[in-house]
């Protein structure tokens, strides 16, 4: 997927010489001020006021987003797409599983400005990937190969917790995630499904975030 068309482009979006931004459904938008820096204020869905040249205006998609980890997936041509490929981890009875599935997130509105600043463009590669793999690994290293065929919607529901520990510390809500696929792997790197979910949730291709100057 290309990230300047899924995830953030640049576009002039501005009214009557730039004093005003629009702001469409399902976004918010932050201002940069080459005086005061990131101001601290989130801006809803309407037409608002700011000062043409000095101020600049950043959009961001306030919808849900989904991160996709499955097999195929090529991060090599863009750090920022919104997936990865499967995850690989050991269970607590020793088995090497292969793990595919989905984030579902989305920025916390209110903490826009100081993710936009801390983080800039860049929160797929510096949060989401990282702790997306990281996490889910951690979770499914404590449970045993039986606990994972069983107990699905717990396993979910442990790393949605676990994930939003960590997302709500740099401006984002983790809103669950949906495992669709976890295989067995033997020594030869052969691999053998012993849970698949067939309905896999439609992808959301809205973009995070937009910059009008």
């Amino acid at each position: 997927m290309d990230f300047d068309k899924l995830v953030v482009s640049f576009l002039v979006d501005e009214v009557v010489g730039g004093f005003f931004i629009s702001v469409p459904p399902g976004h918010v938008a932050c201002v940069y001020d080459r005086g005061r820096g990131v101001l601290p204020r989130v801006w809803g869905p309407g037409l608002h006021l700011k000062i043409p040249f000095w101020q600049v205006a950043k959009l961001f998609n306030s919808q849900i987003l989904e991160y996709s980890i499955s097999k195929g997936f090529d991060i090599s041509v863009n750090k920022e797409a919104l997936g990865d490929e499967p995850i690989r981890t050991s269970t607590s009875d020793g088995k090497d599983i292969q793990i595919e599935g989905s984030v579902l997130f989305r920025i916390d509105r209110d903490n826009a400005p100081e993710l936009w600043e801390n983080l800039g463009e860049n929160l797929v590669s510096k949060v989401v990937r990282p702790y997306s793999r990281s996490r889910i690994s951690s979770v499914f290293s404590s449970l045993s190969l039986d606990q994972i065929k069983k107990d699905r919607n717990q396993i979910e529901g442990l790393a949605k917790e676990d994930l939003n520990k960590y997302f709500q510390d740099k401006g984002l809500n983790c809103e669950g995630f949906l495992l669709s696929q976890v295989r067995v792997l033997d020594k030869s790197g052969k691999a053998e499904t012993v849970f698949k979910q067939e309905d896999k949730p439609e992808e959301v291709v809205e973009p995070i975030s937009e910059k009008t100057q």
